[in-house]
């Protein structure tokens, strides 16, 4: 039974032997029946060999090939590749359905009739009313951002920051010293008494001798990016024990492992073309 199965692939159909048989029986989900013990399949088929994925690149941007042939000096609507079409406003059944209850129609087929010889539509971006509501510019308003004040030349050749920052390193010098001498630090054999005439405290103390210690060498960001991390591979996303080994999946999106290595190979193909890293993305354009 299973060979015979294996062999005639309509035995998986509704109609099974019996009847005239048509490859679309084969593709049809209504005809279609589960094999025993496999999960259903569901998918579409690939549209052949000689199908070319992709979209036309039909408008001429003005490269190399239009230089060759010449240029359009003008353009129109039958010249373009894609002919520009008005678009007509649509309906405003707002405004419908206020005049109908204003004159007393409130009936379904009394405002079907109302419609069909009334006609309001909505107004579009280019309308007077909406131009009139559009913010007026000052014609003495400048876009853009300020320019930036140019940069004093004298000063770099005279070296005054260097100086500038000399001088403030020196003054933060004399301060730090000022406050030694008023606050001295005091011996740890001291500060170990419980009581005792000196109230300071031991993270006072370590704060005062970090601020003293001109020769510690601090971590920096660039220090911290130099030095070599071993890479960890990222934990694993959890997942329940029973779905570890024994899950099935209950859909087979593909028909058979022949059509599941075509439509990779044409997706394959068809990425080259779009946007995004996967190439899930829209088309770009070709480019010259």
């Amino acid at each position: 039974m299973a060979a015979a199965i294996g062999q005639n692939p309509f035995n998986l159909t509704a109609a099974g032997e019996l009847g005239a048989h048509r490859e679309t029986m084969l593709n049809n989900e209504l005809l279609l029946r589960t094999e025993l013990g496999k999960p259903k399949r569901r998918g579409y088929g690939s549209p052949g060999e000689g199908f070319v994925f992709g979209r036309p690149n039909e408008a001429r941007h003005g490269g190399a090939d239009d230089a060759l042939h010449g240029w359009q000096r003008t353009l129109s609507t039958t010249t373009l590749p894609f002919a520009r079409k008005d678009k007509n406003a649509e309906r405003d059944f707002m405004a419908l359905n206020k005049a109908a209850v204003q004159n007393g129609l409130v009936t379904a087929g009394e405002n079907y009739e109302f419609r069909a010889t009334h006609d309001v539509r909505r107004k579009t971006a280019g309308s007077e009313n909406t131009r009139a509501r559009t913010r007026r510019i000052p014609p003495t308003m400048v876009f853009g951002i300020s320019t930036r004040p140019s940069t004093p030349i004298f000063d770099l050749l005279e070296h005054k920051y260097q100086d500038k920052w000399l001088q403030q390193r020196r003054q933060q010098e004399l301060a730090n010293r000022k406050e030694e001498t008023q606050n001295p630090i005091l011996p740890e054999a001291r500060l170990s008494q419980s009581a005792g005439p000196y109230p300071i405290k031991r993270k006072h103390l370590w704060e005062m001798k970090q601020k003293r210690n001109p020769s510690k060498v601090y971590e920096t960001r660039a220090s911290l990016l130099r030095t070599y991390q071993n890479p960890v591979d990222p934990a694993p996303l959890w997942q329940m024990p029973k779905f570890r080994n024994s899950a099935r999946p209950s859909l087979e999106t593909f028909r058979s492992p022949k059509a599941r290595e075509l439509a990779y190979q044409n997706f394959g193909s068809d990425q080259i073309s779009r946007k995004g890293k996967l190439g899930h993305g829209v088309y770009e354009p070709a480019v010259n």
